[in-house]
């Protein structure tokens, strides 16, 4: 699909048409349509926001705690990176950290805004990434790669060892995802959303026009429900009739202590990426994932947040710690606050699954890796299509009835 060139005046036209729906949320009799969201992670959030904000009357449902799955157990790095493939991938990538920037202003949402500095083992593949930041600037990014005089300049607490450059990414940015999500459904319940946590949903019935959630809570009835359900592998199949075929993959994510100032970028070191947050707070995670071994997949198998002991997850993150301190040696050994598996929901072919279920008209479907960066245009997109009843071709390409194919790009 060919794009033109994004710039912020579009993204921000876009964003604009996604927070001027207020007479969208009315129905024919002038009763708001009443729209369930089920999942209270960051693209949960988002959709529940720009829905209120549209006129939904929305109740979120959350079978735990709000961001206590997926989006807690995230880097949240913000980007439009490389990776990001293809152009049109990219573009709505570029559309979520403007949106990024419209929550940031409206919300006051903390983000640091401080780009991103990566690179890789290897000269051949230090070549290769040289390469992509090329198409990434033809694409409309200003990433360029750094010389190593200036990267030590940048940022005089990392050591890049043996690199001669690194790509800078200026735009990229790094948030709190527990707090962005929470900021928005207290910005939803304030325009009348209903949150509901500790609530499983367990089955749906009805069809056309009019769904009952059964829950844990009691029944709900909605115009329409949202499936913001992250990794779960089942429950597009009971609630919407239809499987998102997943390869979610696992991934600890180490914070510690605030400390004192050590970086600015975020930095994706081989082997680890690392960022501090605007509190003081260092983030950690791991690229390889657990050794593949047996004992690991016995354990994983039930997709836990959890070690099996405290003791256990202070060993792993001692372990990524280790490497951290390989490119950043003054970060010594902080006391860990948290270590979390987190299980990326991730189609098949790395893009997100959005829009209606063809087996109930009723359920949408929102699930996406990189559901941090996205979280924004995913909200105004979704509210656009079911307050509106029109399909917005910038999702065409990541309808749950294609046909997936796997692609390992991440």
């Amino acid at each position: 699909m060919h794009l033109p060139k994004l710039t912020r005046r579009n993204a921000l036209g876009l964003a604009a048409a996604g927070t001027a729906l207020s007479a969208c949320g009315e129905l024919g009799s002038g009763q708001a349509k009443r729209i369930a969201v089920v999942g209270g992670g960051i693209v949960g959030a988002s959709i529940a926001w720009h829905l209120a904000k549209g006129g939904a009357a929305v109740t979120l449902i959350e079978r735990h705690e709000l961001a206590t799955r997926a989006s807690r157990g995230t880097f949240a790095w913000l980007n439009a990176t490389w990776a990001k493939q293809p152009r049109a991938y990219h573009a709505l990538n570029q559309m979520g950290l403007a949106g990024w920037r419209d929550i940031e202003a409206e919300l006051g949402l903390p983000i640091k805004w401080t780009g991103s500095l990566e690179w890789f083992d290897g000269a051949a593949r230090q070549v290769r990434l040289a390469e992509q930041i090329a198409e990434q600037i033809e694409w409309g990014e200003p990433a360029r790669m750094v010389p190593r005089a200036e990267l030590e300049a940048m940022e005089p607490n990392v050591d890049f060892a043996d690199a001669t450059t690194a790509a800078l990414s200026p735009n990229d940015g790094a948030l709190d995802p527990v707090l962005a999500t929470r900021m928005l459904v207290e910005s939803a319940v304030s325009m009348g959303a209903e949150v509901r946590t500790d609530c499983e949903v367990t089955g749906v019935r009805g069809g056309q026009g009019l769904s009952v959630l059964e829950t844990s809570c009691g029944e709900i009835e909605c115009d329409h429900f949202v499936l913001a359900t992250g990794a779960d592998p089942t429950a597009t199949q009971t609630l919407a009739g239809i499987d998102i075929p997943q390869r979610s993959t696992p991934g600890v994510i180490v914070v510690t202590e605030p400390l004192d100032p050590l970086i600015e970028a975020i930095v994706v070191a081989p082997g680890v990426h690392i960022h501090q947050r605007l509190d003081g707070r260092v983030v950690l995670g791991e690229q390889q994932g657990a050794p593949q071994t047996q004992a690991h997949a016995q354990r994983l198998a039930n997709r836990p947040n959890a070690f099996p002991t405290p003791e256990l997850g202070l060993e792993h993150a001692g372990r990524i710690l280790e490497i951290a301190r390989r490119y950043v040696p003054a970060l010594g050994e902080p006391r860990v606050e948290d270590v979390f598996i987190g299980w990326r929901p991730l189609p098949l072919d790395g893009h997100p699954a959005m829009g209606f279920s063809p087996a109930n008209p009723n359920a949408y479907i929102a699930i996406a890796h990189s559901g941090v960066t996205l979280a924004p245009i995913i909200g105004q997109l979704a509210a656009q299509e079911l307050l509106t009843g029109a399909a917005n071709d910038r999702l065409s390409d990541y309808r749950p009835t294609r046909s997936f194919e796997e692609v390992r790009r991440y």
